[in-house]
């Protein structure tokens, strides 16, 4: 991001003297709710300046910023819910072309993608700055080695017209997100299994990805939409089976692969959001 971008979006987000203009505390408090690690104290310095100074300090930490234009465009920060989300996104977007970046709304959540210099409509694809994020959420280097290996195979798959391959990809990275976390962080499950819907435990690798998905939910790692869109992400994914492709015959394409990377970088916000890093 470039230090003048980084000035115009300040200058969006505190909005000065405008109808939502926000104080020191409330940048804060702004901050803490995108998931900033170590969150900067408001310094009593003049707001824009302050909050330009520290986007362009965390340039390079991509999912601190994304989760930071998301939230500023997420319904919830406003009263009026969407009416006031979607003025900050317009003018969010405005401040973004310039980067080839553009915020857009699936299922209601506020996700960043890139801009196609074609068509001008959002691109979804890879989370940026992955890998270093998947090392600060997951202790275990070689389940992150894992996960990343999953995901170039995805791109490649991507990239070669192999859209049905690449969406399998994406679900299978899910889940290896997700039971990584789990194992690391929950150690009942670790003693136990996973506790199934039938009110059974479940040795940790039979667990399922809907599995999974539910019990990040019921964690409150995830949001519900996020757990929503990643069912659908799921059930695309269980086309690694020949005879449901036969039954269903879906037609994938480059639209497809992009509409299933979009919930997974709101997954992935907001388990950095809720769990930290």
């Amino acid at each position: 991001m470039d230090d003048s971008t980084a000035e115009r979006l300040a200058r969006v987000i505190v909005d000065m003297e405008g109808p939502y203009e926000r104080k020191g505390y409330q940048l804060e408090q702004l901050l803490k709710r995108a998931g900033w690690a170590d969150p900067p104290e408001y310094d009593g310095s003049p707001r824009i300046a302050w909050l330009a100074e520290n986007l362009i300090d965390r340039r390079d930490e991509h999912g601190d910023i994304e989760r930071l234009l998301c939230r500023v465009c997420d319904p919830v920060e406003y009263d009026d819910g969407m009416v006031s989300a979607d003025e900050f996104r317009a003018v969010v977007n405005d401040k973004l072309a310039v980067e080839q970046l553009v915020i857009s709304y699936i299922g209601g959540r506020a996700v960043l993608g890139e801009l196609s210099s074609d068509s001008g409509k959002p691109i979804f694809s890879v989370p940026a700055d992955l890998d270093n994020r998947l090392r600060r959420l997951i202790t275990d280097s070689i389940a992150v080695d894992l996960l990343m290996s999953r995901v170039r195979e995805t791109v490649l798959c991507e990239e070669s017209g192999a859209h049905t391959m690449a969406i399998i990809g994406i679900g299978s990275f899910v889940e290896g997100l997700l039971y990584s976390l789990l194992i690391e962080r929950d150690e009942e499950i670790r003693a136990k299994g996973f506790l199934g819907r039938d009110g059974k435990y479940q040795r940790p690798d039979r667990a399922s990805l809907a599995l999974l998905i539910d019990v990040a939910h019921e964690k409150e790692w995830i949001q519900l939409d996020a757990k929503d869109f990643m069912q659908n992400v799921r059930h695309f994914r269980n086309f690694v089976h020949p005879r449901a492709e036969l039954a269903q015959q879906p037609r994938f394409d480059r639209d497809s692969v992009a509409l299933c990377w979009a919930p997974v970088h709101n997954l992935l916000n907001d388990i950095e959001e809720r769990i930290g890093r």
